[in-house]
């Protein structure tokens, strides 16, 4: 059951990181939704994620 969390969980970040048109509001969003999921924790790898994600 925690793998399964642990894949929602990074597949939802992924996709709400991958929102706006810059690495400045990609990582916003991510920071917002990792909170939303997983707290402080989920703050952080979300906003890294959003800053690492390229289009």
């Amino acid at each position: 059951m925690k793998h399964l969390s642990a894949a929602v969980l990074i597949v939802t970040l992924l996709t709400v990181a991958a929102c706006g048109k810059n690495a400045t509001e990609r990582a916003a969003t991510g920071g917002i939704g990792g909170a939303v999921i997983a707290g402080p924790v989920g703050a952080v790898a979300g906003a890294t994620v959003g800053a690492a994600t390229a289009r």
